[in-house]
């Protein structure tokens, strides 16, 4: 596994090796051993996670307040620009954002730690978008920073408006959100 380093040193870019010929692929996409040896980080999972998508559809920026959920996200199929956003006040990098292109053909993960907000747009016709988390959903310590945050400034590659679930639309800017000490 290759693991290129981002603008938020605690958000990583991961490569996994990938065994191809005339008859497809192959590759491990989780192997604890080797994330932790090429990381440093030792990250337990407990819940996968499969979303689906079509174009323009946006989804964030989640994240979990009590009990934070580390992510580890990829793309099985089509396209989708992720973003990680540091939402630790004590952070230099606090209010921050790194975003990549993910997508079922460059295969291409991102590690988003505990403490970080995260997103992601569609950029293909539809994408099937799967995560790892460290711990469990809790409905009610889910919590959203809005999306078009000035604040952030998350340069979003949309083509056109943007499909928003009502908890995205609604969700408040970083200065009025609840966030990580």
């Amino acid at each position: 596994m290759k693991v290129t380093p981002t603008a938020l040193p605690e958000v990583l870019l991961l490569e996994p090796r990938v065994f191809g010929d005339e008859r497809g692929f192959f590759m491990e996409s989780w192997n604890a051993r080797t994330f932790r040896e090429a990381t440093g980080f030792d990250a337990t999972f407990v819940q996968d996670n499969h979303s689906y998508s079509t174009r323009n559809v946006l989804r964030g920026i989640h994240y979990q307040v009590v009990r934070p959920q580390g992510k580890l996200v990829r793309v099985a199929s089509g396209s989708v620009f992720d973003v990680a956003v540091d939402l630790r006040r004590s952070s230099p990098t606090f209010g921050r954002w790194v975003g990549y292109q993910l997508s079922a053909a460059n295969k291409l993960q991102m590690w988003i730690p505990p403490g970080f907000g995260h997103g992601f747009v569609v950029l293909s016709d539809a994408a099937d978008f799967l995560y790892k988390t460290t711990d469990y959903w809790i409905g009610e310590h889910d919590r959203t920073v809005r999306w078009d945050d000035p604040r952030l400034a998350v340069d979003w590659p949309l083509q056109g408006a943007p499909v928003l679930a009502a908890k995205d639309a609604a969700a408040p800017l970083l200065d009025a959100a609840e966030t990580f000490d």
